[in-house]
This record gives C-alpha cells, sequence and structure tokens, in this order.
C-alpha cells in the first residue's frame, strides 16, 4: 500500500499534469487569437447557445462569477462578447456573441482540432476517454453527496 501512495501513483497528480499540458496545449494555439483557455471554454459555451444569463454560463463552466464577470468584461472589451442587463429583471445579465466570435470560430476551432491531430489521439481513444473521465466525474459528485 506504501508504493501506492507515491506521487506518481496518484490518479489525482495525473489528471493535474494532464490539464497543466492541455492548457499549455491550448495557451499555445488560442494565443494568435488574443484568447485565453478559460476564454475559449465560454466561447464554445456561447457557440452552443448563445444569450444566456451570467450565471447558466458560470453554472455550465462550472465557474463563480467572482472569476467569469471579469472575464466577461475583458472577453467585451475585445469585442468577442456583449453583456446586456434584462430589462424585466435588472439582477439578470445576459451575455451574447459578438460578430467577431461567429466570424473566427471555423478559424479557432480549425486550430484547436489540429493540434489536438497533432497529438495522435484516435477517435476511438478520444471518445473512450472522455467516457472514463465523464465516469469518474459522476463517481466523484456522488462522493460529495
Amino acid at each position: 500500500m506504501e508504493d501506492f501512495m507515491t506521487l506518481n501513483k496518484q490518479l489525482c497528480f495525473a489528471i493535474y499534469e494532464t490539464a497543466g499540458e492541455f492548457t499549455k496545449l491550448y495557451t499555445s494555439v488560442l494565443q494568435p487569437f488574443g484568447l485565453t483557455y478559460p476564454q475559449y471554454l465560454v466561447l464554445l459555451a456561447l457557440w452552443e447557445n448563445d444569450g444566456v444569463t451570467v450565471k447558466e454560463l458560470g453554472e455550465k463552466l462550472n465557474l463563480g462569477t467572482g472569476t467569469l464577470t471579469p472575464m466577461a468584461s475583458r472577453m467585451e472589451a475585445n469585442g468577442w462578447l456583449r453583456k446586456e442587463r434584462s430589462k424585466e429583471d435588472e439582477r439578470k445579465v445576459f451575455i451574447y456573441l459578438e460578430d467577431k466570435a461567429r466570424i473566427e470560430k471555423a478559424d479557432i476551432t480549425s486550430k484547436v482540432a489540429e493540434v489536438i491531430q497533432s497529438c495522435q489521439i484516435e477517435l476511438e481513444e478520444y471518445e473512450q476517454l472522455m467516457k472514463q473521465l465523464h465516469t469518474l466525474q459522476d463517481k466523484i459528485k456522488i462522493r460529495k453527496l
């Protein structure tokens, strides 16, 4: 059991290291567009469902408003999105894609696909990894309940 407790045998450390490598990989691809990895995740969510509230976007991305609000403000200043306060309920702020985000989508997603393919992850392996990670995530969430 002692051997299991070494750093390199820890699943949490392997996931942490892998997440760091993914962040570096995506950062190198997104930097020419002036985007950070978390900003790219915001765009992905909005490309799927535009015109959501800050709260809904935060829930989808698992980000608190303290992180998401300043990020959205920077993205707004850079022309990626706009924020609009609801006329019916001033507490709600909606986020909408700007034309820049729609125009750049094909180029951004193409560059991301290129770099992922350069990692030689086959489609079947990709799908298997996604399934395993979602299963692991569900197990951890159940544990928290």
